[in-house]
């Protein structure tokens, strides 16, 4: 079994199906002010145990691992819109 990483799952008010993957403890005020711009005040969602084996709705718990080695934490993007702009 591999290791696991509890981490804490924050959704932004700002943008729907953007979310942001922190382990336990981390310090939101770390995050990179362009990221706080983007995101805005984080709600929380959720707690999850994360393993690299561990499939998520659009990601894979290795992308999460590894951006939080990389960078302290995850930025989940929201899918792309996939229908012709209308006008």
């Amino acid at each position: 079994m591999s290791e696991s990483v509890l981490c804490h799952v924050y959704r932004s008010p700002r943008r729907d199906g953007l979310y942001l993957f922190v382990p336990q403890g981390y310090d939101l005020a770390q995050l990179p002010e362009a990221v706080m711009r983007q995101f805005g005040i984080p709600e929380f969602s959720m707690e999850l145990a994360i393993t690299p084996e561990r499939q998520l709705a659009r990601t894979t718990g290795r992308e999460v691992l590894a951006s939080i080695a990389q960078h302290g934490f995850h930025l989940q993007l929201p899918p792309r819109d996939h229908h012709p702009t209308r006008y």
